[in-house]
């Protein structure tokens, strides 16, 4: 299915800056992968490759790979495999197994050290603990984030078939580095993006220079309500919409080219404290 597609090549690219960092961690660094219903194998396995090229950087440093699933047996031998296969540091460890994530988290001492998640069925707030924790959750309703000070959430769309991903973070520069991934990802094919809070529900092409449109409305319709600083624009694109903070500045731009708004003060760089409002 395309939409798993997209969902393990995200996974993949975020893993990819998400490792070399946090492996500095004196603690260790873990990633966990759960399902209150089944785990999808293709994309553990490509998390456990994904993590095992960094191998040469784990030194005196420690990545713990912990799995939780129903049924794991069957799991369990497939990534057994492909971690003996991949000839990974005993630094890099691996865990798979069915039980409570919460109890299997503390004994690995997950909780001391940067922890990513993918969750799909488990409550997020099992994860929000750790210092510093990031989540990716599949098909969870974003108010149940709240425990996660930055969230963003993208619905895929394949023809009938939806999916939403969801992100947590308290660090805006993950959240804009996750979004940075979302849009470079190699377009698939009858594969598309929609806000979830889009009353319109737009479809829009995975592409780096997404169509702006809905942007420029959402920030008009929030100008409506007053004028906002660049930096309050920016911060609501990012968090707020499909959106990077990046986008906003691009959509405000050309709304100051059209006369659609105005600045205050009206000459000079377009810095963060720069108000945008609604012209005339």
């Amino acid at each position: 299915m395309p939409i798993a597609g997209v969902t393990r090549e995200l996974l993949v690219r975020y893993l990819d800056l998400w490792v070399p960092g946090a492996v500095h961690s004196p603690h260790g660094a873990t990633f966990l992968q759960a399902s209150a219903t089944g785990l999808d194998g293709d994309v553990a396995e490509a998390a456990l490759r994904a993590c095992a090229e960094f191998g040469d950087r784990l030194t005196r440093r420690r990545l713990t790979l912990l799995y939780v699933t129903p049924g794991a047996e069957g799991l369990k031998g497939r990534l057994t495999a492909v971690h003996r296969e991949l000839r990974t540091p005993p630094e890099l460890s691996l865990h798979v197994m069915d039980g409570d994530v919460a109890v299997m988290l503390k004994a690995l001492g997950a909780r001391s050290g940067p922890l990513l998640s993918m969750i799909d069925g488990i409550d997020p707030a099992v994860v929000a603990t750790a210092r510093p924790a990031e989540v990716i959750t599949v098909d969870v309703p974003r108010e149940r984030l709240r425990d996660f000070e930055l969230t963003a959430a993208v619905t895929l769309v394949d023809g009938a078939t939806e999916r939403t991903i969801g992100f947590g973070t308290r660090s805006a520069k993950s959240l804009e580095a996750f979004k940075n991934e979302m849009w470079a990802l190699d377009e698939y094919a009858g594969v598309r993006y929609r806000d979830p809070n889009d009353p319109e529900g737009h479809l829009m092409d995975i592409t780096l220079e997404p169509n702006p449109g809905a942007l420029r409305r959402e920030l008009l319709d929030l100008l409506r309500g007053g004028g906002r600083t660049v930096t309050e624009l920016k911060r609501f694109a990012l968090t707020e919409t499909v959106y990077r903070a990046a986008d906003a500045v691009k959509v405000v731009t050309a709304l100051l080219q059209s006369g659609a708004v105005t600045r205050e003060p009206a000459d000079g760089r377009l810095g963060g404290d720069v108000t945008i409002r609604i012209a005339g």
